[in-house]
């Protein structure tokens, strides 16, 4: 008897899980992908000798990785290892002051009592009710579909509807955040944290103060061959599994019966019809249904909310090496209530953007030539509305430049030897998030939670969606348990 057919659109980080689960069950699976790689947004660019990740640079919750390769009989350490970082981040202030938060939290909540009014006091505080949130929310809001009944009957979802009132949904992060702290440099550390999902904490619920405890008590991590490491361990995985991948195959629309409730039948890629009796989209659900679903009503108040926001990143390849500068580096902004206004009302950079700068050759040698290093050079910006990027782009990167080199007492521009660039408008070119939003629709108020487009569909029968874009948010983990989701929806063969 031939196994029942299943078709992933998108060979995202989502995609490729929801097909290794799939081929698990029983399933025959290809997965369909527009780019001549794998990864979407988890890519890799190599330019000059230098190698650097694409999009996702900060690795957290890594047994959601290694529970696809067990799911398979496999053991992970077999084909994926990553080591924990002992420092998660190093943060530079423009007063001078700078900070390592490190994963001992003793010695972390230490430095700050040692060079700020702040005490370990407020700290661990703090994260104990990081750790609550988590506790209220991770197996209802996150490892649950929000749009079906059985998922509000377990015992646990009662105890986390009765303490609802704990996840602290009713305040912005940046009012709680400021409660917690004396000290605003330690408020502004902890106000980024809405940056993960492309919020603004000045608008965003304090529920997001749950994002710290995947740092500070799970821990962050770099895998041993980058990021895109993650990404070429799950296809080895997959093909193993005998998962087919298409690349430079762009599906054009996806089939369905048109008699009665409407039933998945396959896909068109290239005016050719592939029969399906499963498809999961991985793709942007705003072009999910604006470009292959026809004849399918969308759900226009859900495509029609605020976006998220966007990035924009320039991979500079440094011929030279930094001892001030760790893995993960923040330059934070002197006034961060304005840089968010300047993206969220304003829709434009802000003339002293907070800069992030990522250098995996700190960790991975090989990511850069000798005595080099390669820098993945970021700031938060807004969607793309028809800004006149080129010109911004212009502006960001001479206003990156002065204040890197300010705080660093260092001209960094003489040591970029080569230069990539990645925008709004090449974001959405290249990894189909629509206007370039790196998480689907904005998290900037309290029901966001609950706005997100579901990881199926009620019209089409055994439609699924899987990614950043829907149920239960952007990032490599919310996007991998999307696929556990759907993954628990579907039955056996």
């Amino acid at each position: 008897m031939p196994k029942p057919k299943a078709i992933i659109i998108g060979a995202g980080i989502a995609g490729i899980a929801s097909a290794i689960r799939l081929a698990i069950k029983g399933y025959q699976v290809d997965v369909f992908e527009a780019n001549s790689k794998p990864g979407g947004k988890l890519g890799e660019i190599k330019l000059n000798g230098f190698r650097f990740d694409a999009g996702p640079s900060l690795f957290t919750m890594p047994q959601y990785v290694d529970e696809l390769f067990k799911l398979a009989g496999k053991n992970p350490e077999d084909y994926f290892k990553y080591i924990k970082l002992k420092e998660i981040c190093r943060y530079f202030y423009e007063d001078g002051l700078r900070l390592n938060a490190t994963s001992d939290l003793d010695q972390f909540a230490k430095e700050i009592a040692e060079k700020t009014i702040s005490t370990p006091t407020e700290v661990r505080r703090y994260l104990k009710k990081s750790e609550t949130i988590y506790e209220v929310t991770h197996r209802v809001f996150l490892q649950r579909s929000l749009h079906k009944l059985k998922s509000y009957l377990h015992w646990d979802t009662l105890k986390s509807i009765f303490r609802f009132g704990q996840i602290d949904a009713f305040r912005t992060q940046a009012r709680a955040n400021q409660s917690f702290f004396k000290d605003e440099r330690i408020t502004q550390l902890f106000n980024r944290y809405a940056t993960y999902n492309g919020s603004d904490p000045y608008q965003a619920p304090a529920t997001l103060n749950v994002i710290p405890h995947f740092e500070y008590h799970f821990g962050a991590f770099i895998p041993k061959g980058g990021m895109y490491g993650i990404v070429n361990a799950l296809v080895k995985l997959a093909e193993e599994l005998g998962i087919r991948f298409h690349y430079n195959q762009k599906v054009e629309e996806i089939l369905y019966s048109p008699a009665g409730k409407p039933r998945i039948e396959g896909v068109k890629v290239n005016d050719k019809t592939y029969k399906a009796d499963i498809v999961i989209s991985n793709l942007d659900i705003w072009f999910t249904y604006k470009s292959l679903l026809k004849g399918i009503a969308e759900p226009k108040k859900l495509l029609s909310q605020e976006r998220s926001s966007s990035a924009l990143i320039f991979y500079w390849g440094m011929d030279s090496r930094y001892s001030d500068l760790g893995l993960h580096n923040i330059f934070f902004t002197e006034n961060y209530q304005r840089e968010f206004n300047a993206i969220w009302k304003n829709k434009t950079i802000y003339e002293d953007p907070t800069v992030y700068i990522n250098i995996s050759a700190k960790h991975i040698r090989t990511d850069a030539p000798a005595n080099a290093e390669n820098w993945f050079v970021m700031i938060n910006v807004p969607a793309n509305n028809g800004q006149d990027w080129d010109q911004l782009i212009k502006e960001a990167r001479a206003n990156m430049i002065k204040k890197v080199s300010r705080i660093l007492n260092r001209n960094i521009e003489k040591d970029i030897v080569c230069e990539q660039i990645l925008d709004p408008r090449t974001i959405e070119s290249k990894t189909g998030s629509y206007q370039g939003a790196l998480y689907g629709n904005s998290s900037n108020n309290q029901f966001s939670a609950f706005l997100r487009h579901s990881n199926f569909s009620s019209k089409v029968k055994n439609l699924y969606f899987c990614g950043g874009s829907v149920h239960p948010g952007g990032g490599i983990p919310l996007a991998l348990l999307s696929a556990k989701i759907i993954d628990d929806d579907i039955k056996p063969v």
